[in-house]
């Protein structure tokens, strides 16, 4: 049962809730040697879980990164293709600025 709404858990839709309120901001990053880091920020981590989140979007871009201080770090530059993969898994198109 969530604790949430009370449902069951396959039944539970307070993720999808959350993900509809959800203000994502997306920008790209330089570091040491000229390398680019896509830099996706603005998600509640007590609503969406965010370890679960980064591992798709790696396995999604192949490519590493890492969950910081709430902040998922993609190593490359992944702005043209970000917005789509976010919308297909459930974010909204409106909320996400890159």
């Amino acid at each position: 049962m969530c604790t949430v709404c009370g449902l069951p858990k396959e039944l539970c839709i307070c993720e999808e809730v959350a993900k509809e309120q959800q203000r994502i901001a997306v920008k790209v990053q330089k570091r040491r040697y000229g390398k680019e880091v896509t830099i996706i920020y603005g998600i509640d981590p007590h609503e969406i879980d965010l370890y679960e989140l980064c591992t798709y979007l790696k396995s999604k871009f192949a490519c590493g990164g890492t969950v910081k201080d709430s902040i998922i770090e993609l190593q490359g530059n992944h702005i043209p293709r970000i917005k789509d993969v976010l919308v297909k898994r459930g974010f909204g198109a409106d909320q996400i600025s890159t």
